[in-house]
């Protein structure tokens, strides 16, 4: 065996891929990341002040943590995204075990809610890493199957992979998340040419059973008053309606140019609760105003617009639907997170994708951009 024509061969065939590498869709995570240090670091530092800590500790956080992703990102990107289909059984049953392993005393309780585990003083949170497993696994399955072999049962069959995550992230509870991983089954069932009658079927289950947790009493009592919010912020100003209030002043107050970098009065009196993770956009929208948020949207749109781009351009079916599926997670989170800052979504525990501060966020974004890169550079290789 010729073992230097076969390395000569390898390297050939990885610089031909690196060739492909998308750059637009790099240099928009880039931008992305940057723009939210510069946010996280605004609605941190007077608090940070304030309680004799040092003002870069959150930006530091976030930076150590762009820097881990960055090395997540690229042994993604160098990985033939197709051995993802060989070890997606894997990932998806340890991404399980991780979210039982939660609910026990080794899982870290914060906030009234039990997600993650300490690992060397910062916060790993599985419910992150299972929208990678269930898309891996849902498109290892879908992709196995030609569009006239995806049945009523098929349908359920993929159902049932996607329950078992959502049903121990909604236990933590953490009914964000789990809303992510059922937009993560809609979508490549979408993709995969799933009829719609099947999907009708699908969503009068999901109501029944909506339904019958709101009468079991399995929806929290905080998660309804969420819900109601919603539709009258105004009636309970006080508790579930205050963010949704002070978020509105927020981003109204910061008119067509914003009140200026670091001058924003609802950010640095803190009178926005969780305003550099879930409520991140606030600061945009105040410190920013509406021109800083057409750039951030923007971003967004070149963002959704390369990744779907990537899921069109790949030449198998697995490729597809795990773009596709990277796509529709980071549609629904930029819209959710956004519009229930802007009171016409309920507030429901979603960061905006790179932008929030959060280790295990980032982590699972980078990872995820990585993959679509890997997918992108290998479109002509066999």
């Amino acid at each position: 065996m010729d073992l230097t024509a076969g390395r000569a061969g390898t390297a050939g065939r990885w610089r031909e891929s690196v060739r492909h590498l998308d750059v637009v869709l790099l240099l928009t995570v880039l931008a992305l990341s940057v723009f939210g240090l510069l946010m996280v670091y605004s609605s941190t530092h007077q608090t940070l002040t304030i309680l004799g800590d040092s003002p870069y500790d959150a930006v530091r956080k976030q930076g150590f943590g762009m820097v881990l992703a960055s090395g997540l990102l690229a042994a993604a990107a160098a990985a033939d995204y197709r051995q993802g289909k060989v070890y997606a059984p894997i990932a998806y049953v340890g991404v399980l075990v991780l979210l039982l392993l939660v609910k026990t005393p080794l899982g870290q309780s914060t906030a009234g809610a039990q997600r993650g585990f300490k690992v060397a003083g910062f916060q790993f949170t599985p419910s992150e890493f299972s929208k990678i497993a269930l898309i891996l696994m849902l498109a290892a399955f879908l992709s196995e199957l030609r569009t006239s072999e995806i049945t009523l049962r098929t349908v359920f069959r993929a159902t049932a992979l996607a329950a078992l995550p959502m049903v121990l992230v909604f236990l933590q509870p953490d009914l964000g998340t789990s809303l992510v991983l059922a937009v993560v089954l809609v979508t490549v069932l979408v993709v995969a040419g799933a009829r719609a009658r099947h999907l009708g079927a699908l969503a009068l289950v999901a109501v029944v059973l909506m339904f019958g947790a709101f009468r079991m009493g399995i929806v929290k009592d905080y998660q309804i008053q969420r819900l109601t919010a919603l539709f009258d912020a105004k009636d309970d100003p006080l508790r579930s309606g205050y963010n949704r209030l002070q978020s509105e002043i927020a981003i109204g107050s910061g008119g067509l140019t914003g009140v200026g970098y670091l001058q924003g009065t609802q950010t640095n009196l803190d009178f926005v609760p969780e305003q550099h993770t879930d409520f991140i956009f606030t600061v945009v929208g105040e410190e920013l105003g509406f021109m800083g948020a057409v750039f951030l949207l923007s971003l967004f749109a070149v963002l959704l617009w390369r990744t779907f781009r990537i899921a069109a351009l790949s030449k198998d079916r697995f490729g597809t639907y795990v773009a596709g599926a990277i796509g529709g997670v980071f549609a629904f989170q930029m819209f959710v997170n956004i519009g229930m800052t802007l009171g016409i979504m309920p507030i429901t525990g979603i960061p905006l994708p790179f932008v929030s501060f959060g280790g295990s966020s980032l982590l699972a974004n980078y990872l995820m951009v990585g993959i679509l890169l890997s997918v992108h550079m290998r479109r002509f290789t066999a």
